[in-house]
């Protein structure tokens, strides 16, 4: 299996909304995006599946090497090896890749956010950057799409964070604002027994119209001139976005259950705005 066979194998078994962006990209540039992709799941997978918290710090300190080697010498791992050549031609910096891993050693300090500020922070490492680093490979001519893939990257992290408030608590993470629980009345063991406090819808409900508004805004920051370049990041804010709605519609029941969209709808919403050259975005509560 070739560096680039794994990386796609990598993303292919993900089942990912991004997988399915993905498709329309330009052959080059599709390499370039499943291996960054491919790289995020590595180092998001070892927070996940390795339970003792020093072996998965050994871990990351090996990929931060890793990233050094991909700049610097001859990486080993197929991931990195299928990224190297993409790094300079689409202008990627290390220090990107560098605040990914830094993101994910987050994971292994802290299981609680006092606040949106220090939340925000979190989602910046793990998804704002993806952003950025996506947004230079799928190509732009203005510096403020670089903003609005940042954007649409906490966007992302804060719809993760919403479907998956059950998942995290089993792992004894909870990716909420702690102030903004205490004002609405829901309590830390709520969360981890998964029980509905009397609060816990509206407290969702702030969550997902804080979402909105990060795709609002991203949105708005995106240069006409760049619109058709990052088609596949508008794409992924339809899928995501539709998510979005699904979670609600359903009443936000996310601590028993993940609310997932079929693969063919998400194929559906990448292929509608590809064909709109980036115009058409479903629901006008996030365009």
């Amino acid at each position: 299996m070739t560096p680039d066979e794994y990386c796609q194998h990598k993303a292919a078994r993900s089942g990912s909304s991004f997988y399915y962006a993905f498709l329309f990209v330009p052959p080059q540039r599709r390499k370039a995006i499943t291996a960054l992709y491919a790289f995020c799941r590595e180092v998001d997978d070892i927070v996940d599946e390795v339970s003792e918290a020093s072996v998965a710090r050994m871990k990351l300190t090996w990929w931060r090497g890793q990233v050094e080697q991909m700049f610097h010498g001859t990486p080993d791992h197929p991931v990195a090896v299928a990224l190297q050549p993409h790094l300079q031609a689409y202008g990627l910096k290390a220090p990107l890749f560098h605040a990914i891993i830094e993101g994910m050693e987050m994971d292994l300090d802290q299981f609680r956010y006092a606040n949106w500020a220090a939340l925000q922070k979190y989602c910046w490492h793990a998804a704002g950057v993806v952003g950025e680093l996506s947004a230079r490979i799928f190509g732009f001519t203005d510096e403020r799409t670089l903003q609005y893939a940042e954007t649409l990257g906490l966007a992302f992290q804060l719809t993760n964070i919403i479907r998956d408030v059950g998942d995290d608590a089993r792992r004894g993470r909870i990716y909420l604002p702690g102030d903004e629980m205490a004002e609405h009345g829901v309590q830390v063991d709520d969360i981890l027994d998964g029980r509905y406090a009397e609060g816990f819808e509206p407290l969702m409900r702030l969550q997902t119209q804080r979402a909105r508004e990060l795709y609002r805004m991203a949105l708005l920051a995106l240069p006409e001139a760049d619109r058709r370049a990052q088609r596949p990041g508008l794409m992924m804010a339809s899928i995501y976005a539709t998510l979005l709605d699904e979670i609600e519609r359903d009443h936000w029941r996310v601590l028993e259950k993940r609310i997932a969209l079929t693969p063919i709808r998400k194929f559906w919403l990448a292929w509608r705005v590809w064909v709109g050259g980036g115009r058409r975005l479903i629901h006008s509560r996030t365009a």
